[in-house]
């Protein structure tokens, strides 16, 4: 919970990260966020106090377009666009054209952006109105000059248009009002996506613990607790043989358990930062009892990082810090200071507005978040399952990490309410400004070796706020991995991808950017780099166990439980 005595010392203006945009942006709609506000006045402002600039822009552009019409114009779209592939756009001199004026016309919006002069929180949130308006008016995306559509139209003998249609009936019928990314039909939990074997061995209100059957005929006495986040479902770290991270540990002779949340209900509402604490901690002593040891490893991502770390500052806190075997936290954001639009979307305004409608409803709907999610990428996330779904009237390719992030889950009001306002204050950066189950959270109080984990193209939890998150820890021991991908493929990232790297080095620099110039370069996975370091970390080798659980913790159900399964 935060403390009202604590004031933070960087203003509310200068905060927030991109959880917290997906935390306040969900409760409200598409075109809310994209209303006229005072970003648009501001913008319409400076730009009329450049009336010489406009002018230019104006001309270049009718100049531009005069070309384009008689067939001079050379403009072609950039090399890595693959939206007008097709050779249509290329040999159809109609489609050509409307391509070309296409095109002049957003790089002139682009312009126009640029010659706006908005400050940075203005200059974020009109960026993310003009990306959205300039994909959607794609002519890729229009049914009625689309090439790729008639070519269906022509080959299915029109019933490519029916189905576009069932399929966009189907899709804005009900949340997230975006085209489907992946048949939900395409996997089954436990059959095809988290089907490593394992047996549910406590079962709380909020948890189900997943101790998994060892692979190996011995193991590192040290067992790993893995904590997933609260707002998606665990079995991203288990999404399938030869790519699941829980499979991948336990090849590698470590002792494997994980949490898997409740869906939470409105009934739920007053979950909140103590209570996922203090499930962390139930979880903690059921694994160390059962494997018998003194200590165990946490690896936690994202959400599930924050309440990780505050409940490993909490049992510093009383005297328990060395239960911590060795913390790991992936693409989770700690210092939310400015991170691109979701500081900018962030207000005590916005703030609080969230937490009423999530209030209201006792939870923060999953499916509302996966709408914001997708409209930070539209042309990857939006408008190519558009042009995929209605406009050639297929079925979304089935792939499985799709599936996961469309198996959503709900946020109790009260855990969002903690989140939000966490973030809003920025409180984590501020020793004793929250609290966790009655103790002030100091996050320099963590002795705890580290391994913090961030993704260079990560747009939800920016690798740079990763970084400055690594620096709030009290390790002495302090590993920062950059790998070279995204939020989800920094995390299923397993060895044998030529195309996959990361940069590793202590967290020795003051930015990130020093680090990035002093950090090792790698080939490959960071997996191994991990199971090396946890290995230097996790005692010494003992007999695998015959038996999942323990005293008191006798199987339950088998992996993947029951919770999983909850909608």
């Amino acid at each position: 919970m935060t403390n009202p005595t604590k004031s933070p010392t960087t203003s509310p203006d200068e905060l927030a990260a991109p959880l917290d945009l997906l935390l306040t942006s969900s409760t409200r709609g598409f075109f809310g966020r994209m209303l006229p506000n005072g970003a648009w006045a501001r913008s319409a402002v400076n730009l009329t106090k450049r009336q010489r600039t406009l002018a230019r822009r104006g001309t270049t552009l009718a100049r531009e377009l005069g070309t384009i019409a008689v067939g001079t114009c050379e403009r072609a779209p950039a090399r890595g666009d693959k939206r007008f592939v097709d050779p249509a756009w290329q040999g159809n001199p109609l489609l050509k054209r409307t391509m070309q004026a296409y095109l002049a016309a957003a790089e002139t919006a682009d312009k126009l952006f640029d010659d706006a002069q908005l400050d940075w929180r203005d200059a974020e949130k009109m960026r993310f109105v003009l990306d959205n308006i300039v994909e959607g008016l794609a002519p890729t995306n229009n049914p009625l000059i689309s090439p790729v559509g008639w070519k269906a139209m022509i080959d299915t003998g029109g019933l490519s248009a029916v189905r576009g249609l069932k399929a966009f009936a189907r899709d804005m019928l009900s949340q997230p009002r975006i085209p489907a990314m992946v048949d939900p039909d395409a996997f089954a939990v436990g059959e095809t996506v988290a089907t490593t074997k394992g047996a549910v061995v406590l079962q709380t209100r909020a948890f189900e613990l997943i101790h998994y059957a060892p692979q190996t005929p011995k193991v590192r006495s040290i067992p790993l607790l893995l904590i997933p986040p609260v707002i998606n479902k665990y079995y991203i770290m288990d999404i399938a043989p030869g790519r699941s991270m829980i499979e991948y540990f336990l090849q590698q002779g470590q002792q494997v358990f994980t949490i898997s949340w409740r869906n939470p209900q409105a009934r739920h509402r007053d979950w909140d930062v103590d209570t996922y604490g203090a499930a962390i901690v139930e979880a903690l002593d059921a694994v160390q009892k059962i494997a018998g040891t003194a200590s165990a490893h946490l690896l936690a991502t994202c959400s599930g990082g924050i309440l990780a770390a505050m409940t490993a500052a909490h049992l510093a806190e009383i005297g328990e810090g060395d239960r911590i075997a060795g913390l790991t936290l992936a693409v989770t954001v700690l210092d939310q200071n400015r991170a691109g639009f979701a500081s900018a979307a962030m207000s005590e305004r916005a703030a609080q507005a969230a937490i009423r409608a999530s209030r209201s409803k006792g939870y923060l709907d999953g499916r509302a978040m996966a709408e914001v999610f997708a409209w930070l990428r539209p042309t990857d996330l939006v408008w190519r399952y558009w042009v995929n779904n209605y406009v050639q009237g297929r079925s979304p390719a089935a792939f499985d990490v799709l599936f996961w992030n469309a198996d959503t889950t709900r946020m109790a009001a009260a855990l969002h309410r903690d989140l939000v306002l966490m973030g809003l204050r920025n409180a984590l950066t501020i020793p004793g400004a929250v609290s966790m189950l009655g103790t002030p959270v100091d996050l320099s109080k963590i002795t705890a070796d580290s391994y913090v984990i961030g993704g260079v193209a990560d747009h939800i939890s920016p690798w740079q706020a990763c970084y400055r998150s690594a620096r709030l820890l009290g390790s002495k021991d302090n590993r920062f991995v950059l790998s070279s991908s995204g939020h989800i493929a920094a995390l299923v990232n397993p060895p044998g991808n030529p195309r996959a790297s990361f940069r590793i080095g202590q967290v020795d620099q003051d930015t990130a950017e020093d680090w990035v110039h002093t950090a090792e370069q790698a080939t490959d996975s960071w997996w191994p780099d991990y199971i090396s370091w946890l290995a230097d970390r996790s005692g010494p080798e003992v007999d695998a166990p015959q038996t999942l659980g323990g005293p008191g913790y006798a199987p339950l159900a088998p992996a993947p439980g029951t919770y999983v399964h909850q909608n």
